[in-house]
């Protein structure tokens, strides 16, 4: 069966003219990519965008995919990519808020868990989280990137490396960097809220 076929198999297959083997092999990493641009843009319309964009552009560049890292480095290379070319078009475009965002995507993006907590508790965790979303919303692309990659998605540094076509030290560096400029944007908001609280108190 065709579905039971290595991504490589199927690659070739397609190279070949089989159409059925690139609709199965897109399939696979869907959902990812989708999620992946969501993480990106933030924004539903466009992650729908960019996946047709990733769609399009492995059909049309498939050849020149010659096997020597994963398939799935070179896609969400090509999602990363097609993801902050759209921001770019849609800098000044209001991002939509979270709770357009779908259940599965918030879930995978905070990794929380909600049983036992109290209202206060839960209240807490969503100001946290949607500090925290527009934390990495400023983050600057290179940045933002190599920290969606690593710390929300769970690659490993080489596996970062491939997608971005970076180093591993530089991998590094960036993820040290991403996470520094996260702490400081939260402190600054925390600091913030505190003060806001006091003059209403």
């Amino acid at each position: 069966m065709l579905a039971e076929r290595s991504d490589l198999d199927l690659i070739s297959r397609f190279k070949k003219g089989d159409v059925a083997s690139f609709e199965i092999l897109i399939g696979r990493y869907a959902e990812k990519a989708f999620n992946l641009a969501m993480r990106l843009t933030r924004n539903s319309q466009d992650a729908e965008e960019v996946l047709q964009d990733v769609f399009s552009t492995v059909y049309r560049k498939v050849n020149r995919f010659e096997g020597k890292s994963q398939f799935s480095s070179w896609l969400y290379r090509i999602t990363v990519n097609a993801a902050f070319m759209r921001l770019r078009k849609n800098r000044r475009r209001k991002m939509v808020s979270l709770e357009e965002i779908n259940e599965q995507t918030r879930e995978s993006w905070v990794r929380k868990r909600s049983e036992g907590v109290t209202a206060e508790g839960q209240a807490y965790r969503t100001q946290l989280r949607e500090a925290l979303e527009e934390a990495v919303s400023q983050l600057p692309d290179e940045y933002r990137a190599v920290f969606v990659l690593r710390d929300i998605d769970g690659l490993s540094n080489r596996e970062v490396s491939s997608v971005l076509e970076l180093t591993v030290p530089a991998v590094k560096s960036r993820v040290h960097r991403a996470r520094m400029m996260l702490r400081r944007r939260l402190r600054m908001y925390w600091e913030q809220e505190s003060v806001a609280i006091e003059n209403a108190a």
